[in-house]
């Protein structure tokens, strides 16, 4: 009946809101802005009307709308990094624009980064978002001289990570299971390679990247508190087209062609590492069978049928494997995607996605070897199922209505393991869990003066927990004392609903402008997340466990607030801005002392919820024009948890708390052929307990935390800096392609930053004071994951 409710709401509001633009003797002018070269869907570009000062942008797809007045007027299309274009437009009658734009980075006389519009921090409703470009992030500074997007990313205010090699990122005080990871609309539950030293996505098929890590728009939920929304090229629409790169730890290739007279085209690209084999020469007997290596397969296609509807089918899938001898670990992704943008009218736009993500990880020791006498085997994986469609109505070139809905199907796989010791069988399966989750959400986009623009909208989520399965309640006990089940639990069938939760999301955000270049702006919005991973260590691993809300377990919510100043300086070649926010969390997950989060049926007994808050200022200055850009940010932020039995029930910074936060980025094109970067990062440890006493006795010691305190102590601060060249080939590659060498140096100084520090027993000779005295010595010790400079050398062809 709810659901009946929403859609009557919507019509009922499309209709009134379409009143005045009908009564009114008004025509559409709309089409799609692509780029020249290679038939590229460009997103954002700013399309003017001189004559009544108002204009729109374009939207993920390419796709623009604009209602005025019957006349004629000079229509300015404008995309940093490409040659603007003026179209005059007799505006009689409904007319179809499109428009391909020519790069002119042959003819300008100096670099820029950004290729949005010059103002658009400033003039647009969007804060507390970030869009790095792929030709800024290609210059500058990698591990390995391998590009990487999340990487990257954590130079950016409000972004962190707790360490060298550790997978995801943190965002404004949220663990990294609070990242919605988005990869052409699915989910990504895992993003990394190598443990975290690089990231699932290949930067030559990557078309666009914007993290928004606040006043976070209605069509987006599930997670509470970042979205990162990474969306793939389509392919050469205009020709054939192949790049790659030789590298020291991998290689990558990518192809892409149109087909069917120019009205598709697709693009397939793949990596591989090989530093096994590479070493395998210099591996022993017992090691010569070792398996260390990732590598992954990115592809999609479209297919524009007429001048109203266009298909688009993607995918990926990637593997990392470990192991050696009777030995094997892995992990990995699979997304698919399927699109349909179709336009009703010049007015109304729809995109309908359908996605399934498998995230799936493995643990064995002789698991392909069924005769073993000792064999173990673990399997574990997370499958979840969309469909959503999203519209846009351009109600007038002041006003944009946009509405939809989302259905996730999920099925959680928490382990299926079989252990086997001299031939005997021992069966460890846990039961699987389902769940699904619908939401619908409306809002608006509307310019209410030349100074006043809002945002507004709400978005409500229905989650269900499902059958089959059998629930349990756990008994009261003491605080951070394990809970027990209570037998027998609850059968449920196939389909049967156990739990549910709703939960209305309000979004808002204004931007008021105060000059002609300077605009002050304020956001509000609540996230929910029914999805939680699981994790006690310092950093997520492979194996932690995904689980889904349920009766012991409620969903995450968040609430958000941020105000922030934003101002451009010297014609656009300076933009400055200063945010500042606060977060509310509720329902964050914990865990009791010696919890056992692996193959455990009873895992939520062994679960804590308490609450969180998180807090910050985050001062940004980028330099877009010129031959030197770049940008310095800095951030001071707190961040906490307050959990029952945790800290004698006091607040205590998480674990990826990090006051001070310091990142600068410069990229200094040299001439034609050379470009220098370099990227500097300095910020504060992260949170650690460390023993406040300790007992010894027999000749050990052992140390011990007299008051029960959590995070109690700080590692020593990181910090590293990061230098690259990129040289132009002279020649061509093959007589037809372009090259390029691009030379770096990860960590120049030859930091030991320290990932962990931990304490020890000193096992040296005892002083002979300390012997009299019945002294055993102690030590701290810490732990690096990257210990000393990387220099690295990589090639890179296209043609």
């Amino acid at each position: 009946m709810k659901i009946k409710l929403h859609k009557k709401w919507i019509v009922l509001l499309l209709f009134v809101i379409s009143l005045p633009a009908a009564a009114q003797n008004k025509h559409t002018v709309s089409g799609y802005v692509k780029d020249l070269a290679n038939g590229e869907g460009l997103i954002g570009v700013s399309v003017y009307v001189k004559e009544v000062e108002t204009g729109v942008v374009t939207n993920p797809y390419g796709f623009y709308s604009l209602t005025l007045p019957n006349g004629t007027y000079n229509v300015v299309f404008s995309y940093i990094g490409y040659q603007k274009i003026s179209k005059t437009v007799d505006l009689n009658t409904d007319q179809r624009v499109d428009i391909e734009m020519s790069d002119e980075s042959e003819n300008l006389k100096e670099v820029t980064i950004s290729t949005k519009k010059e103002d658009d921090n400033v003039r647009s409703i969007e804060m507390s978002v970030n869009k790095v470009e792929m030709k800024t992030i290609r210059k500058m500074p990698a591990l390995l001289g391998e590009v990487d997007l999340i990487r990257s990313i954590q130079l950016l205010p409000g972004v962190t990570t707790v360490g060298e090699g550790a997978s995801g990122f943190n965002v404004r005080g949220g663990d990294i299971s609070q990242n919605l990871v988005l990869l052409d609309e699915a989910p990504v539950y895992n993003s990394s390679h190598l443990f975290g030293f690089f990231s699932v996505f290949n930067p030559d098929v990557v078309k666009d990247v914007k993290l928004i890590k606040g006043g976070i728009p209605a069509q987006y939920g599930g997670r509470i508190s970042s979205i990162l929304d990474v969306r793939m090229k389509e392919g050469n629409a205009k020709k054939r087209e192949i790049n790659g790169g030789i590298g020291s730890i991998f290689s990558r290739l990518t192809y892409e062609q149109p087909f069917a007279a120019g009205k598709g085209s697709f693009i397939v690209a793949g990596r591989r590492s090989y530093i096994d084999i590479l070493a395998k020469p210099f591996l022993n007997d017992d090691l010569k069978d070792s398996k260390f290596n990732f590598y992954d397969l990115t592809a999609k296609v479209n297919y524009r049928l007429g001048n109203k509807d266009t298909f688009f089918a993607s995918g990926y899938f990637g593997k990392d494997v470990f192991g050696g001898g009777d030995f094997g670990f892995g992990w990995g992704n699979a997304t698919a995607t399927a699109r349909w943008n179709h336009i009703f009218s010049n007015k109304l736009f729809m995109n309908l996605t359908g996605y399934y993500s498998n995230y799936d990880y493995n643990l064995g020791q002789n698991e392909n070897d069924d005769q073993a006498k000792d064999r173990f085997v673990w399997k574990s994986k997370i499958i979840s199922k969309s469909v959503k469609p999203d519209f846009t109505y351009y109600i007038t070139p002041n006003n944009q209505l946009t509405f939809g809905g989302q259905y996730i199907n999920y099925d959680s796989r928490p382990g299926k393991a079989t252990a086997v010791s001299e031939g005997e069988g021992l069966n460890l399966d846990l039961p699987s869990r389902h769940a699904d989750e619908s939401a619908l959400y409306i809002a608006n986009e509307q310019k209410l003066t030349d100074r006043i623009s809002l945002q507004y909208g709400i978005r409500y989520s229905y989650y269900r927990s499902l059958g089959p399965g059998t629930e349990y309640l756990y008994g009261d006990t003491t605080a951070g004392i394990r809970k027990q089940p209570i037998f027998p639990g609850t059968e449920y069938g196939k389909g049967d609903v156990i739990k549910t939760y709703g939960n209305w999301e309000p979004r808002f955000a204004v931007n008021v402008g105060i000059t002609s270049t300077a605009s002050l702006k304020l956001s509000y919005n609540r996230m929910s997340q029914y999805l939680h991973l699981l994790s006690n260590t310092a950093a997520s691993s492979p194996l932690d466990v995904w689980t889904l809300s349920s009766s012991n377990i409620k969903p995450e919510l968040a609430d958000q607030v941020a105000a922030g100043w934003f101002q451009n300086f010297k014609d656009n070649m300076f933009e400055a801005s200063v945010e500042v926010y606060y977060k509310k969390l509720h329902n964050q997950i914990d865990y009791v002392t010696g919890s056992d989060l692996l193959l455990n049926q009873f895992v939520e007994g062994d679960l804590l919820t308490g609450k969180g808050r998180a807090y910050g200022a985050e001062f940004y200055l980028k330099k877009n024009k010129g031959r030197l850009t770049g940008w310095i940010s800095y951030t001071l932020s707190k961040t906490e948890r307050q959990v029952m039995s945790i800290n004698n029930d006091n607040w205590f910074p998480a674990r990826f708390d990090k006051p001070h936060n310091f990142t600068s980025v410069a990229i200094y094109e040299l001439n034609k052929r050379l470009t220098l970067s370099s990227n500097f990062t300095i910020t504060s440890g992260t949170p650690a307990t460390f023993p406040t006493n300790g007992y010894s006795w027999g000749g050990f010691s052992l140390g011990n935390n007299y008051n029960n305190s959590r995070n109690n102590n700080r590692i020593p601060a990181y910090h590293r800096l990061d230098l690259a060249a990129t040289l132009k080939a002279r020649k061509k590659l093959f007589g037809i392609g372009e090259g390029e060498w691009v030379f770096s140096i990860y960590n120049v100084y030859n930091r030991r930053n320290a990932f962990s520090v931990y304490t020890r027993q000193n096992d040296d000779k005892p002083s002979i004071s300390d012997r009299a005295q019945n002294m055993l010595r102690t030590e701290a010790v810490r732990y690096s994951v990257i210990g000393s400079l990387i220099p690295s050398v990589t090639y890179n062809f296209k043609f």
